[in-house]
């Protein structure tokens, strides 16, 4: 019966589903299926009640105004904005402050647009479009400055992101003396976080020399003191270190961001770039820590991808965010991009030895659970060799791709690197995942394991993307693994500034318990024996995505 169940779930597999509900509705679809009729109605009311709360959280499309220049090179100021939220799918209007005559040589001229035009600009966007996050750049003049406070005063929004634009990236000087004294005064207080570089704190500082992340320590904390809630000091100018560092400071604490220093000419707009992403995370929901580091490794995945582009004759060309000029397999930079905390909503793990017990390969065990609906698989294959490793997991990846899945390897950076896996995930023991992520780049994702709140906050640190949390429960796939029990978890969730997926002895029985705790960031359960070491991988699959997810949509 078990067998029978199976192939007639698999009727619903059916691609011509795909176009109506999408490939995820299909996973969703398919895991309330159910052989009972009464379960089967059932489910289906659960379904199109899901339906229903996704249309009206569907319905607010994520806002951000942008309040900047026009550059006609198209490298920076709004043009650069709006590709930036486009990229991040967030909607982007536009209120224009100046036009200016730029190219990769230089800035040739700039024409300030009259006060009664911006405000009328800022009037139109702002009383009708609901406007989730505003972002600045270039703010010409001190009456314009005024102008915007006076707006947001009258129309508020979430948040205010102020990229205090003064010198551009080919060292042009855009803004008069007087505006700083607008920035300082008016502007700074409203902000949610303001983003110079160093040669712009060092202007808002009265020229103060800045020569080392010492120095942007010390900066950031006297800007901070100008008002603002936040301040990302941009190292990108630091030439002394070898990383590209970024000092963020929340007020009472401070956070070195490094990435790796890619080498390339095509650097124009990447202040706006930035500023432009954490707007749009924003905007998105995300937290002020979280959006500077999603900002930091976008922008460094867009200035890696664009390193070779030839466009122009001058010294700073520009990049590409939108990952769309080469004609190159832009896949593996997508990755990342693509990358959605909700895809730990069942986290398959598999295991070499239930795989034999059961007389299935690895890719058959996890072609069943994708069609069951997990939402991310992990390869776990401790018994194989290196070569049966690589290419079990080519094509693990290539069916995970077809369903729309992201495929991680466990600890094995090599096999990851050399099957182009989605990325890895990494034990306390095992490579940290600073040097992970330097080896696969920022466009990959790296979870690590972590038991303790102190864990979590290294992980972040070390530019993880998610942690795993556990073991919750005893489980017999891990030889003394210490449970943290479900107090454990939440303490972790709680300090965490990453998604979270827990696991350690999860299955249909508690799923609904760990999902329940109700803290944001546990996106998920992460199981092995509970769905592999079963008859039907996918049968346990569909069931226990519909606990998890009807669990998931009540703590909403």
């Amino acid at each position: 019966m078990l067998m029978a169940s199976c192939n007639l779930v698999n009727s619903w597999n059916s691609p011509q589903l795909a176009p109506i509900l999408g490939f995820k509705q299909v996973r969703i679809f398919n895991s309330l299926f159910s052989d009972s009729d009464s379960n089967r109605r059932n489910q289906r009311h659960a379904f199109l009640n899901m339906q229903q709360s996704q249309s009206v959280s569907d319905a607010k499309i994520p806002h951000v105004l942008t309040v900047a220049g026009s550059d006609s090179g198209a490298g920076a100021g709004i043009q650069a904005d709006l590709k930036a939220c486009a990229a991040r799918r967030v909607f982007c209007s536009t209120v224009i402050t100046a036009v200016t005559a730029q190219n990769t040589v230089g800035v040739q001229g700039v024409e300030i647009l009259p006060d009664d035009v911006v405000a009328q600009q800022l009037k139109s966007v702002l009383s009708d479009m609901h406007v989730d996050v505003v972002k600045t750049g270039m703010l010409p003049s001190l009456s314009v400055v005024k102008i915007l406070c006076q707006s947001l005063r009258k129309f508020p929004v979430k948040a205010l992101v102020v990229d205090p634009v003064m010198v551009s990236t080919s060292a042009d000087v855009l803004v008069g003396s007087s505006v700083l004294a607008g920035f300082r005064e008016e502007l700074f207080p409203m902000a949610d976080i303001v983003t110079p570089n160093i040669k712009e704190a060092s202007l808002l500082l009265g020229d103060v020399p800045l020569q080392s992340v010492s120095d942007m320590r010390r900066a950031a904390k006297l800007i901070h003191d100008m008002g603002p809630r936040n301040v990302l000091i941009k190292g990108g100018d630091l030439h002394a270190s070898l990383d590209a560092i970024d000092v963020f400071f929340d007020g009472e604490e401070f956070y070195e961001l490094r990435s790796s220093r890619v080498k390339t000419c095509n650097t124009h707009g990447t202040g706006c770039t930035l500023a432009s992403c954490i707007a749009a995370e924003l905007a998105r929901g995300s937290s002020m820590l979280s959006a500077v580091k999603v900002a930091k490794h976008f922008v460094e995945t867009a200035l890696d991808y664009s390193k070779d582009l030839v466009i122009g004759n001058g010294p700073q060309g520009p990049f590409d965010p939108l990952l769309a000029l080469k004609n190159i397999d832009q896949s593996s930079y997508r990755q990342k991009r693509l990358f959605d905390p909700n895809d730990l909503l069942v986290y398959a793990v598999t295991d070499s030895n239930m795989n034999k017990k059961w007389g299935r390969s690895v890719d058959e065990a996890v072609k069943a659970a994708v069609e069951g609906g997990a939402t991310i698989i992990q390869l776990r294959e401790k018994d194989a060799e290196t070569r049966e490793f690589i290419e079990s997991a080519k094509a693990c990846l290539k069916i995970c791709h077809s369903y729309g899945v992201p495929l991680l390897i466990n600890d094995r950076i090599d096999v990851a690197l050399a099957c182009d896996a989605d990325g890895v995930h990494v034990g306390q023991s095992d490579m940290p995942a600073r040097l992970a992520r330097s080896l696969l780049g920022p466009e990959k994702i790296i979870g690590v394991s972590c038991k303790t709140p102190e864990q979590a906050e290294q992980a972040w640190i070390d530019g993880a993307d998610y942690i795993g949390c556990g073991g919750v429960y005893p489980t017999s796939t891990k030889a003394n693994n210490r449970t943290i029990g479900l107090d454990g978890l939440k303490e972790v969730c709680k300090a965490s500034k990453l998604p979270v997926v827990a696991i350690g002895g999860i299955g249909l029985s508690n799923a609904h318990d760990v999902m329940e705790l109700g803290v944001p960031n546990l996106k998920g359960v992460a199981v092995v024996s509970a769905l592999f070491d079963r008859e039907c991988i996918l049968t346990e699959t569909r069931n226990l995505h519909s606990v998890v997810s009807r669990a998931a949509l009540l703590v909403k």
